[in-house]
């Protein structure tokens, strides 16, 4: 489930006019092992090709590149790679016993092993805890039916998938479930009060295995997803959350070009492991700017820390809201000590808007969400309301200003209506959240 706006009062505004031109992008993975060759699609044509690059099937990086003549070179390939990620695919290749100068120049290169990669997901597959994946969906049967065939091909196999149908206004998702066969060891459930907090504190009401990843029913995940996020926790026992890499499973509107335009999902997170927290030696604020320490699309918890804490039911999708109540668990674990671990190896892929309308609902929410989630930190964390007021300056000058970190390398052409129903999403937030409160604790009471 995503965010979309829910305030009646939104203007609309058309959208921007463009020639007919060929679809933004092909999204496609390149294994740098083996030989590699042209890009020369059949059939429909393409601006630019989108390239995830893997390296005995990890992902080290994600390149864009145009089609010229119709066709993206190997040349072209091989060079973006040095740029994106040169070093790390030499590291790897030669810890692999492989040829760096092969792999660059796109030839390949075999190894006698299995890769370190594979291997090290050996012992957790085979040992590894119970993991439950939570989605929570309303009323999008094909998209959750895509996204737990996307479960079915995990390397990781100690799991569950529980979906939470969030105020249903049927029951097609019901009957979708139950369609499916047993083997996909799917627990349904219904949470009658709309807001994706409250299906979210519903699946922790419900959850028994130690740990709980959650995505989205408009995402498919990675057959590396589940083993890499478990990689995560193993690398770090004591953290409280892992939160993977999102990128786009296609780019074929305009709206969905706009959207990874402004920073998509992964927001420039790229493909370096690291782990956020905030009691470290000049850790960055978690404050402001909001680090890239996680994002709900892509995101697993340690149940028992998650559980002490919860979701609040005023944030998330289906509420004034529309959002950020990731930000606002993340924030308050770090702000509590917590350590939250960023696997890039982790990875999902996101079936972004299609349309102008949804597009820009999608950009109000996220400027609700993120005035409304400062307004719920002071809430939980009164203590912050100075940090928090040193940080209006700058807060300001990049948020409303040409230095917003979320539009550096964005084109000049970008669509200005966009920013326009972001700001005027931040500055109804404040207020929205405190309207969703109150419904909030009215919905607790009614069913109390």
């Amino acid at each position: 489930m995503t965010s979309a706006a829910t305030d009646e009062n939104i203007a609309e505004e058309p959208m921007p006019s463009s020639p007919a031109v060929p679809l933004p992008a092909l999204i496609l993975d390149c294994e740098l092992s083996d030989p590699i060759s042209d890009i020369r699609p059949a059939g429909e044509s393409y601006l630019e090709a989108w390239i995830l690059l893997r390296l005995f099937a990890e992902p080290v990086g994600f390149i864009r590149l145009p089609f010229i003549d119709g066709a993206v070179t190997v040349n072209a390939i091989t060079e973006a790679a040095r740029a994106e990620a040169g070093k790390a695919i030499a590291e790897r290749v030669t810890a692999n016993g492989g040829d760096p100068d092969a792999v660059l120049s796109g030839e390949g290169s075999k190894i006698t092993n299995d890769p370190i990669f594979i291997a090290d997901q050996e012992r957790l597959i085979t040992s590894g805890p119970k993991v439950t994946v939570v989605i929570c969906t309303r009323d999008r049967p094909d998209d959750l039916d895509r996204a737990i065939d996307s479960l079915q091909h995990q390397r990781y196999r100690n799991f569950d998938v529980l979906v939470v149908d969030n105020a249903p206004p049927n029951d097609s998702t019901r009957q979708r479930i139950a369609a499916r066969p047993a083997s996909d060891n799917i627990t349904y459930t219904v949470e009658p009060r709309k807001g994706l907090s409250w299906a979210r504190n519903c699946a922790i009401a419900m959850v028994t295995s130690p740990y709980v990843a959650w995505m989205d029913d408009d995402e498919t995940a990675d057959p590396h997803w589940l083993v890499e996020i478990m990689a995560g926790f193993d690398r770090l026992p004591n953290a409280a959350a892992v939160s993977g890499i999102v990128i786009p499973a296609e780019v074929r509107t305009q709206p969905q070009l706009w959207f990874e335009q402004y920073g998509g999902h992964s927001k420039g997170r790229g493909f370096v492991q690291d782990v956020f927290d905030a009691k470290a030696p000049g850790a960055q604020s978690p404050l402001f700017p909001v680090p890239p320490f996680g994002v709900g699309a892509n995101m697993a918890f340690n149940t028992e820390k998650m559980r002490a804490m919860g979701f609040d039911n005023a944030m998330g999708a289906g509420t004034l809201t529309c959002g950020c109540e990731d930000t606002l668990i993340f924030s308050r674990l770090l702000l509590a000590g917590e350590k939250v671990v960023y696997q890039p190896t982790a990875l999902m892929r996101h079936y972004h808007r299609e349309d102008w309308a949804a597009l820009t609902k999608q950009m109000y929410g996220y400027g609700a969400g993120l005035t409304a989630f400062y307004t719920a930190l002071l809430r939980y964390e009164p203590k912050q309301l100075l940090a928090l007021f040193a940080l209006i300056p700058s807060a300001a000058r990049t948020a409303f200003g040409k230095g917003e970190v979320s539009m550096r390398g964005v084109p000049e052409d970008f669509p200005t209506e966009l920013l326009r129903y972001k700001t005027r999403g931040m500055i109804a937030g404040p207020v929205l959240y405190l309207r969703a409160a109150s419904r909030a604790r009215r919905a607790r009471r009614s069913s109390a």
